[in-house]
This record gives C-alpha cells, sequence and structure tokens, in this order.
C-alpha cells in the first residue's frame, strides 16, 4: 500500500507539474497577448492624435481664412462709406460755410 499511495503522491505531483508547466505557458501568451495589444493601443493613440491635430490645423486655417475675408469686406464696406461721407461733407461744405456765415454776421 506504501508503494501504491507513492505512486499516486508521484502522479499527483506529476500532474501539478505539468498543470504548472501549461499555467506557465499561457501565462506568458497571455502577457505577449497584452504587450502586443498595449503596443497595438498606443500606436492607435499616436495616430489618432496626430490626425486630430492635423484636422485642428486644418479647421482653424479654414476658419482663420473666413474671418480674414470678413475683415476684408468690413475695410472696404467701412472705406466706401468713409468716402461717401467725405464727399457728401465736401458737397454741402459751401453751404454749411454760408449757413455759419450768415448765422455770425447777423449776430
Amino acid at each position: 500500500m506504501d508503494e501504491t499511495e507513492k505512486t499516486l503522491l508521484q502522479q499527483i505531483r506529476e500532474k501539478e507539474e505539468e498543470y504548472l508547466k501549461k499555467l506557465e505557458g499561457i501565462k506568458k501568451e497571455t502577457d505577449a497577448a497584452i504587450a502586443s495589444a498595449q503596443a497595438e493601443a498606443e500606436s492607435l493613440l499616436c495616430t489618432a492624435d496626430s490626425a486630430a491635430k492635423t484636422e485642428a490645423e486644418q479647421f482653424y486655417l479654414q476658419e482663420k481664412a473666413k474671418i480674414e475675408a470678413e475683415i476684408a469686406d468690413l475695410k472696404r464696406t467701412a472705406a466706401a462709406e468713409r468716402e461717401s461721407a467725405a464727399a457728401r461733407g465736401a458737397k454741402n461744405l459751401p453751404k454749411a460755410v454760408e449757413a455759419i456765415a450768415g448765422y455770425v454776421i447777423r449776430e
């Protein structure tokens, strides 16, 4: 019976060793899969970050161009209004001088 028990104990130890080896192999595979997934995730994040920066820069430049065009339009409109006001002022200047001179002379 001692031999049978030893044999059983040996069999149990052998099975334990077998399972430990399998477990170590699975752990190595799992660690490798995790490392690969982390590297892939890091790569995807870098790619996404780069793409986002590129898109943001393009959006910025497009909006800046729109704003600059709007500013140019406003400057043209202001210049046209200023010229129009100056022309009306120049046209009405002689009448204004006469009216002012008339008030001053009467008083």
